[in-house]
C-alpha cells in the first residue's frame, strides 16, 4: 500500500497521545511552539533507536529553536518507558497503540501492511501548520539536517554552526 505523507502547507492533525500510562499529550497544548514529530517504525529496532538517540543528542540544538520534540510509534507506553529508559532518552516519546496507527493514518505514514508508522519527520509552526515533512527509507536513519533547515526557515530561533 502507498501512503502518502502530509505536505508543507497542510494544516497537522490534532490528535492527544499517551506518553505514560497517566499522562497525554495533545498538540493543541503545544500551539505557539513549533513542534517536531518524528514517527518512527518500533521501539529497539537498530535504526530506530540510533535515530532517537540522535534526537535526543540535539535536543540543546532543537531547543534553540524553542521547538518541542516528540517521537511517535505504534508501540505501548510500557515498551517505550523500557526503550526510553534504556536509551536514557529525555523527550517524550507518544504511543499510538489504540487504535493502532491511527494518528500515523491521520499524517499519511502508516504502513498496514507491517502495522508500523513510517519513518517520518514533520516541523509544523507555532499555528499549527505543517512547514516541512519528510519520509525517509525504513531501513535509513534520516538524521536531523532536514529538521533543523526546516526550523531555521521558520524563523523562531538562532542556529550557530
Amino acid at each position: 500500500m502507498h501512503v502518502t505523507a502530509l505536505a508543507a502547507g497542510a494544516i497537522a492533525p490534532e490528535f492527544t497521545l499517551p506518553t505514560t500510562p497517566d499522562q497525554k499529550i495533545s498538540l493543541s497544548e503545544l500551539r505557539g511552539r513549533p513542534v517536531v514529530l518524528a514517527f518512527y517504525p518500533a521501539d529497539w529496532s537498530p535504526v530506530c533507536g540510533d535515530q532517537m538517540a540522535l534526537y535526543n543528542e540535539l535536543r540543546r540544538e532543537f531547543a534553540r529553536f524553542d521547538a518541542w520534540l516528540l517521537g511517535i510509534s505504534v508501540d505501548g507506553v510500557w515498551c517505550h518507558a523500557a526503550f526510553a529508559a534504556d536509551r536514557k532518552l529525555h523527550f517524550p516519546l507518544l504511543s499510538d497503540f489504540h487504535p493502532k496507527g491511527e494518528v500515523s493514518r491521520r499524517y499519511g505514514v502508516y504502513r498496514g501492511q507491517e502495522g508500523e508508522s513510517e519513518r517520518a519527520l514533520f516541523v509544523i509552526d507555532a499555528q499549527g501548520v505543517i512547514r516541512w515533512s519528510y519520509v525517509s527509507p525504513i531501513g535509513v536513519n534520516p538524521g536531523a539536517d532536514g529538521i533543523l533547515d526546516a526550523l531555521e526557515g521558520l524563523g523562531t530561533g538562532s542556529r550557530a554552526r
